[in-house]
């Protein structure tokens, strides 16, 4: 719930900034003297910014077993199954956070956690992962995902995704309304120079709001790594963990999960849109701390 309330609470705050700054630079004045109602437009990019992420987040957990084929497992299914059910709760009682579902998915060696409350979430191995690892990189594994959960990590990039989706429709709106007037002369109404501007506007700003939420997902991970190391309390199986993945290929998630998966797939260009850091970077962060 606190998590919700910061939800809204930033998508209120948004609108203000922006406010604020369209006001001070005298934008709301040349929008409104060219027809533009800035304070609607500001209004429909914050809805349409923020309700799109939180829709996602909300539906997060049925996409994932959808995209990904999850079983959720009860812990009946056998030893293994039952070891593994224990295992986050465990991590999970210790953590202070309610039960998660526990699934299983087809694949090469991967996992993910997801949900919009820290107290039903979901976390999800692959049988890759579990035919691959010992136990201890396992619990590693699952304490990595559960670290995410306690950290609000999915709410809180659904709030930075949210930001820049407002910010990115705003911004283009503006621009493409100036470019239309002042370079395309549209004397009434919007001309065809706005909807090319904004078009063009949104894939660069959407390309840069990429590499900041990219960015941002990469800290997750280093903070996700020590939470592993916390709750186990010792930080060699995260790190032989992490050893075993930089040794073979993760398997792929679906797009929306990629950002909550153990580790990424293909380098992306320049490493700026990877929402993964390179694995050797995060065991250096990991043998570098003094506690776990």
């Amino acid at each position: 719930m606190k998590r919700l309330i910061l939800f809204f609470g930033t998508n209120i705050a948004v609108m203000i900034v922006l406010s604020i700054v369209t006001q001070i630079l005298g934008v709301d004045r040349w929008l409104m003297a060219n027809g533009i109602d800035y304070a609607s437009l500001l209004v429909f990019c914050a809805i349409f910014g923020f309700g799109g992420a939180i829709i996602s987040l909300l539906l997060s957990k049925t996409m994932a077993k959808f995209s990904m084929g999850v079983q959720v497992i009860d812990g009946s299914g056998g030893a293994d199954e039952q070891w593994l059910v224990n295992t986050v709760r465990k991590l999970a009682d210790k953590a202070g956070i309610g039960m998660p579902e526990v699934g299983i998915f087809e694949g090469a060696p991967n996992a993910f956690a997801t949900g919009a409350f820290k107290n039903s979430a979901l976390v999800a191995v692959s049988t890759g992962l579990l035919q691959t690892m010992t136990r201890d990189e396992v619990e590693a594994v699952l304490g990595h995902e559960v670290g995410h959960i306690t950290n609000g990590d999915m709410v809180t990039l659904t709030l930075i995704q949210g930001v820049v989706n407002t910010f990115v429709m705003f911004l283009s709106r503006v621009v493409g309304s100036i470019v239309d007037k002042a370079v395309f002369r549209t004397e009434r109404g919007i001309g065809p120079g706005y909807y090319l501007t904004v078009m063009v506007c949104q894939v660069v700003f959407g390309i840069i709001a990429s590499i900041i939420v990219a960015w941002f997902s990469r800290q997750r991970e280093f903070r996700a790594d020590a939470a592993s190391a916390d709750l186990l309390g010792n930080k060699a199986p995260m790190i032989s963990a992490l050893r075993r993945l930089g040794g073979q290929e993760p398997g792929e998630l679906a797009e929306s999960l990629q950002a909550f998966g153990i580790a990424e797939g293909h380098h992306k260009f320049l490493g700026l849109f990877a929402s993964h850091p390179p694995i050797p970077e995060r065991i250096a962060a990991l043998e570098a701390r003094r506690a776990a």
